[in-house]
């Protein structure tokens, strides 16, 4: 008898200090979620925001979410020694969410176009789904990162995959301006008018404003047409006067126009 209620005790003894455990690693995360969204509303990477981040990961050291937002304020401030090393901790503790993202960054803040693919093709394996860091698909940034390389066969590729889903699961209207853009950028710059033209088209067709697409058109048509791409690159640089070519926040987009490029082509026209 002695020895069996022994055993009980032990079993309780163990079950009870398990629960314990269990519930003390949902407190500090749930502990850590109330500091981290207290300050959400703070400027982002002022002293205020980042302690409170900070103890934030000091209360769970595995969340990952505020991990990677204690090293955004050094991302834009231009301190890759000290993003890299806290965005790689984040990667450690949540791969799956966070390293198609560190992907992004690579390719849109440093243009290591390799290291972007490399994290965009880990994503494959990561989840059995597509994954849309910063709200595009992977394939739509692996067509990017390749056209930063040059490498307009895997580009061209990425943009007919990303391209061929877009259209099937909402319609080719419903695809982003720069899918077309950057596939008929490629097309150009592998020497394929004829494909560009179709692109740069359909930009014209579904969303009528856009400077870039009237620009590469002009380009293309100005040695055969030279009244169309006159017409052109007028309408192209009322577009962007008027807001509408491709930019970007922070960084400048790959192949991105300035109005003097427009300017420069309109005078090669009016020679």
């Amino acid at each position: 008898m002695k020895f069996y209620l022994s055993i009980f005790g032990f079993m309780l003894i163990f079950s009870c200090k398990e629960t314990t455990t269990v519930h003390k690693e949902t407190d500090y995360r749930a502990e850590a979620e109330k500091v981290y969204k207290s300050g959400e509303n703070m400027l982002q990477g002022s002293p205020e925001s980042m302690k409170r981040i900070e103890e934030a990961i000091a209360l769970d050291t595995t969340y990952a979410e505020a991990i990677r937002e204690l090293s955004v304020a050094y991302l834009k401030r231009g301190m890759p020694h000290k993003w890299k090393p806290i965005f790689d901790k984040a990667v450690e503790k949540d791969a799956a969410t966070w390293r198609p993202w560190r992907g992004y960054l690579y390719l849109w803040f440093y243009r290591d176009y390799e290291k972007a693919i490399a994290d965009f093709n880990a994503s494959d394996t990561l989840t059995d789904y597509i994954d849309y860091p910063q709200g595009h698909s992977v394939d739509f940034w692996r067509g990017i990162a390749y056209l930063g390389l040059k490498d307009y066969e895997h580009s061209i590729a990425y943009w007919d995959k990303h391209i061929a889903k877009e259209t099937e699961d909402s319609g080719e209207d419903w695809v982003e301006l720069e899918a077309f853009l950057y596939r008929g950028i490629a097309y150009y710059e592998s020497g394929n008018t004829i494909k560009a033209l179709e692109n740069f088209d359909k930009i014209i067709h579904y969303f009528k404003q856009s400077a870039d697409a009237k620009y590469y058109k002009a380009l293309i048509l100005k040695d055969d047409d030279v009244a169309e791409a006159k017409a052109l690159i007028k309408d192209a640089i009322i577009d962007f006067n008027a807001g509408f070519y491709n930019n970007r926040d922070y960084v400048e987009t790959l192949r991105q126009l300035y109005l003097e490029d427009l300017e420069d082509l309109r005078k090669v026209l009016l020679e």
